[in-house]
């Protein structure tokens, strides 16, 4: 008897294939892109910047790089992966007439990236309303989370300083909508800032909370049915005057930073103002209470702001810091909502932690680093990244459900994005044949029921 020399089978390969198509489940992203008229408003919106003789639109071209990103490309080069495939694609700009555009818009400066800004904010409304009961904004309110990522420069670029982790880069300025626990999220702001560029610069936070808010229908642009979140790092007098000033008046729940006061403030607390935190589920925390400051410690603070602090014990090989008391670890959060148990409020702020797994969907969706030279130039990229992360949002709100609503990116590309195809063409048709023993052919077809579903854009 032979003895095998491999645990696997020995396949020749031969590099003249027809008629097959890699990565025949983008065909999602395609759909939702149709679905959402996606395709159409882009198409408009860098108009202005077409060429008398251009072959192909602008719009379609940042269309391309952002679906290439979103099927794992992390430069413009990428594209050619869509090139490779006309019949499901279309025609694909050549990487030179890619850079040219990139090149064009960067030179253009604030007035092309309110222009594709614009266009993704008109496309989001309809992605809403074609989610109906699953839109993040189905209950009438809708939260928004602020946080900043580091992005490693391994080259020196514009821009490109020593960032406070002691690495080099960039240190962008990020805004998710949350999609709650039954889903994901969705980019609706991205501040891109040197790497020197400090964590509690209110101006900053402004900034991208404006942007933030233009993202979103005008009912939620101001009132109390939009919460912001942040960090300690928008814990400033600046940003929180700014949320909650006249005319404006947004929710926000936004971590504060222990001072010595609030130190003071927790060890002359009595036992009876603790009450138990919470769990997701209702159920109490073990080893973990709430209590509300009032006070001194709320002079100079916009009316109606209440702080809430939290103290727990450690978990195990965790190192106490100096602001800590009686062996407990002490953390803060300033809001203004009322009516609420202050354990809900604060398991509230404590969900803010999901803008992490936002973070790590970008970083895997062309944040890892910034492709191009110039800041105007990797402006234009944070769009088409955001673009990319919007269709990969919006892709499982439509059509997607269960546990599968909540993959993230990574996910999505191995078990649906990745499958392969064979093309067939017959009586003007074009069918795109998945392969049947692929373990996740089931969810590509049936998530293509329902995008055929809802109507198509008038």
């Amino acid at each position: 008897m032979r003895k095998p020399v491999s645990s696997y089978p020995r396949v020749r390969v031969q590099g003249d294939g027809r008629q097959v198509v890699s990565q025949a489940g983008a065909v999602l992203l395609l759909e939702t892109v149709r679905k959402t008229g996606f395709d159409q408003v882009i198409s408009a919106a860098p108009a202005p910047w077409r060429k008398p003789r251009a072959v192909h639109d602008p719009g379609k071209v940042l269309l391309d790089v952002a679906l290439a990103v979103a099927l794992g490309g992390n430069c413009l080069a990428d594209v050619a992966t869509l090139r490779c495939e006309p019949a499901v694609f279309g025609p694909v700009a050549s990487g030179p007439t890619v850079s040219r555009l990139i090149d064009t818009l960067a030179a253009s400066g604030e007035k092309a990236l309110r222009a594709v800004r614009s266009a993704r904010s008109e496309v989001r409304h309809r992605a809403r309303s074609l989610a109906g009961d699953t839109a993040p904004d189905a209950d009438g309110q809708v939260t928004v989370d602020l946080d900043g990522v580091l992005v490693i420069a391994h080259s020196d670029k514009e821009d490109a300083a020593a960032t406070w982790k002691k690495t080099y880069g960039h240190h962008p300025l990020t805004a998710f909508v949350d999609h709650g626990p039954g889903g994901t999220g969705e980019p609706v702001a991205a501040l891109l800032r040197p790497g020197n560029a400090g964590s509690n610069t209110a101006a900053d936070h402004i900034t991208t909370a404006q942007l933030a808010l233009a993202q979103l229908p005008r009912r939620y642009r101001r009132g109390r049915q939009t919460l912001i979140r942040t960090d300690s790092a928008g814990g400033t007098h600046d940003f929180v005057s700014w949320l909650a000033k006249r005319g404006r008046w947004l929710s926000y729940s936004v971590g504060m930073t222990v001072t010595d006061a609030i130190h003071e403030h927790v060890l002359k607390a009595p036992t009876s103002a603790w009450t138990p935190a919470v769990e997701a589920d209702g159920g109490a925390r073990n080893g973990a209470w709430v209590a509300e400051l009032t006070g001194k410690l709320l002079h100079g603070w916009p009316k109606g702001m209440r702080l809430i602090v939290r103290k727990e014990r450690p978990h195990p090989g965790a190192q106490l810091r100096i602001t800590d008391a009686d062996g407990m670890r002490i953390t803060c959060f300033a809001t203004n909502t009322t009516g609420r148990p202050i354990a809900e409020l604060k398991l509230r702020h404590r969900l803010r932690a999901r803008a992490e797994d936002r973070i790590r969907a970008a970083r895997a969706t062309g944040l890892r680093n910034l492709p191009l030279h110039d800041t105007a130039q990797n402006r234009v990229w944070m769009e088409i990244v955001q673009i990319a992360l919007d269709l990969l949002a919006w892709m499982p709100m439509l059509a997607l459900t269960g546990r599968a609503r909540l993959w993230e990116p990574r996910r999505l590309r191995l078990r649906l994005f990745s499958a392969a195809g064979q093309l067939v063409i017959t009586g003007r048709r074009r069918i795109l044949r998945v392969a049947r023993h692929w373990p996740w052919t089931g969810e590509i077809t049936e998530a293509l029921e329902r995008l055929a579903l809802p109507p198509n854009p008038g």
